[in-house]
């Protein structure tokens, strides 16, 4: 995948706005898309002076799709609990 090149792939033109974050069409996640492109030659500003981008990906069932990524929600491995060394003495 070629997430952070400045030239668009070609798909992104028919891409849609999922008002969830995955596919509008199957309702997969993000992590199943086979493609994924970040336009951040173009961030947009919120009230709070906060950057989001507009993540689009290409679904394996064909759907092209975009979201922002100030929707994006919290990830999955920022939940982990990390043992320190004295857990396991």
């Amino acid at each position: 995948m070629e997430a952070f090149t400045s030239t668009p792939p070609a798909w992104t033109e028919k891409a849609i706005h999922a008002r969830e974050f995955s596919c509008p069409t199957c309702h997969s996640s993000p992590m199943k898309a086979k493609s994924v492109w970040i336009n951040r030659r173009a961030p947009v500003y919120t009230q709070e002076n906060r950057r989001k981008w507009q993540e689009f990906y290409h679904c394996h069932c064909g759907c092209a799709w975009w979201a922002w990524s100030a929707d994006r929600p919290p990830s999955e491995l920022g939940e982990r609990i990390y043992l320190s060394q004295e857990d396991f003495l």
